[in-house]
């Protein structure tokens, strides 16, 4: 049986290499969290392609993952997931804040026990929700970044955050 050449050696070897590389690059984005949520019904609307392109390269000092689900985007590992193009949720008794412009409802009900803090905008059309792994302590800058991120998409002038002592009956 004959020996493969020096260059045919070296040539398998960069195939291998190349299949290795591909391969821990697949298995890295298919390890994120962000994998498990599918596309917002719409996540394709102008809104959701706009504000991908204001995606930042790091939060909460966090790198941006490699994700390939339309309107979803995550930083640190899934420690922070941005979903883009959900409805816009309803009035409701959640907490909710107002961070540079853009109110943030903070869904208790979803966050129990999840290891996440889950968050949505109020006002905006379509919404765009955030997860806040545990881990991250600094949850107030993350909002500060990702206000920035979706504050293009038009808030409705009527539907803001308001109190508990607003919303009470007088």
């Amino acid at each position: 049986m004959r020996r493969p050449s020096r260059r045919a050696r070296i040539a398998i070897g960069a195939a291998v290499g190349a299949a290795v590389v591909a391969a821990l690059l697949v298995a890295q984005e298919v390890s994120s969290p962000a994998l498990d949520l599918r596309p917002a019904g719409r996540a394709g609307d102008p809104a959701c392609t706009r504000i991908a392109d204001r995606y930042p390269a790091r939060i909460a000092g966090e790198s941006r993952d490699p994700v390939s689900v339309t309107g979803v985007t995550s930083w640190g590992n899934g420690g922070v997931v941005l979903r883009c193009g959900l409805e816009p949720p309803a009035e409701t008794a959640d907490p909710c804040v107002e961070v540079d412009g853009v109110d943030w409802v903070f869904r208790e009900d979803r966050s129990a026990g999840s290891g996440y803090r889950v968050l949505i905008t109020y006002g905006r059309n379509p919404a765009v929700q955030a997860f806040v792994d545990d881990r991250i302590t600094a949850i107030d800058g993350v909002l500060v970044d990702l206000s920035d991120v979706v504050r293009p998409i038009e808030r409705a002038p009527d539907d803001v955050c308001v109190t508990a002592a607003d919303a009470a009956p007088r």
